[in-house]
């Protein structure tokens, strides 16, 4: 058995991290790129989600390199996330390939059977070893969420442009050689250092927070670099959900500082209820940065995905309500860079411009440009 998994974020650390503890056999998928993307496009439909497109893509190239059994987490509520794993699975097959399909559910009705499917997984070794790899690996990638928050607020005050980008592919090489937890607490120290010790200059800077599907903020090829673009355009960043915070059942994200229960109340003035995905919390996060004095919000979608459509209709009314500038970037296998910098671009002008208005006490109204 060759197990495999499509890239998220820093995911690829929690599920290697694990296999690797537990000594059991595993390919990770080539990283992402452009072939990715038009593997993903040229055999999924035309009509599905983007990020179902691109995992597709990360499978294919997964199977070419070797793994036989692929893993899918399923989502739930009116999102197309949870039929990911069947949708794929069937297209697969039909394209020729050889593979199985490892579908894990976490609802409370579904749990007996991702155990089961967990203990054919993990090929007899006890469950106290599995808990303790997912343990660590779950350290391993709460240290990476907070290095990355670390590098999204410094990243806008580097003296030379890409340094702590380069500072932070050091600490993911770090983290990942790291094999017990004494080890990992030593690289926590260096890495931080590392990071904190990148050469920076005072200039000004804006503060921007970013919302959207949850697979779109964290997997940065897909998203093109949207964290870097903004840092390298004098943008303090923050985003609203990291890995270690989706994974969370508890709803106390501690990486993002928001509690599930904090968002939601914030959203309540113009969205209610839960509507799958990232929605709801597209539009509390929104609020939350207003309050805690954000110049702006870019929020990153899929095309077609059905719970941030929600979000990207009231988000103009939230943006007029209380003021604050949000882009939505809706984003496919269509969506160009050189466009996306753009609109960047102008919506960092526009965040500094305000400010600059604001702190010399002169009120612009927003107008719904955005």
């Amino acid at each position: 058995m060759k197990i495999s998994w499509p890239h998220m974020g820093s995911l690829e650390f929690v599920m290697s991290s694990v296999f690797e503890e537990l000594g059991l056999d595993y390919v990770l998928p080539p990283p992402s790129s452009q072939r990715t993307l038009e593997l993903g496009t040229r055999y999924g439909p035309e009509f599905a989600c983007f990020p179902l497109k691109t995992t597709l893509g990360n499978f294919i190239e997964a199977i070419e390199a070797g793994a036989d059994t692929l893993i899918m987490v399923a989502g739930k509520g009116p999102c197309r996330f949870g039929f990911y794993a069947e949708t794929q699975r069937r297209i697969l097959e039909d394209a020729g390939y050889r593979f199985r399909m490892v579908m894990l559910e976490f609802e409370p009705n579904k749990l007996p059977a991702t155990i089961r499917k967990l203990k054919e997984l993990k090929q007899g070794r006890p469950w106290r070893s599995v808990a303790w790899a997912i343990k660590f690996a779950l350290s391993k990638a709460y240290l990476i969420d907070r290095l990355e928050q670390q590098a999204l607020h410094q990243r806008c005050l580097d003296r030379e442009r890409g340094a702590t980008t380069k500072a932070l592919e050091r600490c993911y090489r770090m983290v990942w050689e790291a094999d017990s937890y004494a080890s990992l607490r030593k690289v926590e120290q260096e890495a931080f250092g590392l990071l904190q010790n990148v050469p920076r200059e005072e200039r000004e800077t804006v503060k921007v927070g970013i919302v959207g599907e949850f697979y779109l903020v964290l997997e940065p090829f897909f998203n093109l670099g949207v964290e870097e673009q903004l840092g390298n355009l004098g943008a303090y960043v923050e985003r609203s959900v990291y890995l270690t915070d989706w994974l969370r059942p508890s709803g106390n994200n501690p990486v993002a500082g928001q509690h599930d229960r904090e968002v939601e109340e914030a959203a309540r003035p113009y969205l209610t209820h839960f509507v799958g995905g990232e929605g709801l919390r597209s539009v509390g996060a929104t609020v939350l940065y207003h309050r805690n004095g954000y110049d702006g919000v870019v929020h990153v979608m899929p095309f077609t995905c059905m719970p941030e459509t929600i979000a990207k209709s009231i988000l103009p009314r939230v943006s007029r309500d209380l003021g604050i500038p949000v882009l939505s970037l809706v984003i496919d296998e269509m969506t160009g860079k050189a466009g996306v910098a753009t609109r960047l671009e102008a919506f960092v002008d526009l965040a500094r411009f305000r400010r600059r208005a604001r702190d010399a006490g002169i009120d612009y109204s927003l107008q719904p440009a955005f």
